[in-house]
């Protein structure tokens, strides 16, 4: 499986994902810190994956949605962006929003 089937099958399989340096728990940058920590904050569950332990996601993750950069947040298939895009969704209360409609039944 190619680095850019892996990233559209994990997108495909998590309603909502982000990927990031680091983890939600001890995130390696501060665009990443700050995206997961809002995305914690909306209290729905959601995946990741720490780019830096996977080189063939990291490398071609920049060319799935032609975002260059870190980290990438992904509802429904879709990328929302990166951490300013993430922050102002969450400003205004529309993340919460977006995360709870994807978010699987309970």
């Amino acid at each position: 499986m190619s680095g850019l089937d892996k990233i559209k099958q994990q997108v495909e399989e998590n309603p909502i994902i982000i990927y990031m340096k680091g983890t939600p728990k001890f995130p390696q940058c501060g665009f990443s810190m700050r995206a997961a920590q809002a995305m914690a904050q909306c209290e729905v569950p959601f995946a990741y994956v720490n780019v830096l332990e996977d080189m063939e996601v990291y490398e071609n993750l920049p060319h799935f949605a032609n975002w260059p950069t870190f980290p990438q947040i992904y509802i429904n298939g879709e990328l929302v962006g990166g951490c300013d895009i993430t922050l102002e969704l969450f400003a205004n209360g529309e993340l919460k929003k977006m995360m709870e409609a994807a978010a699987p039944a309970e």
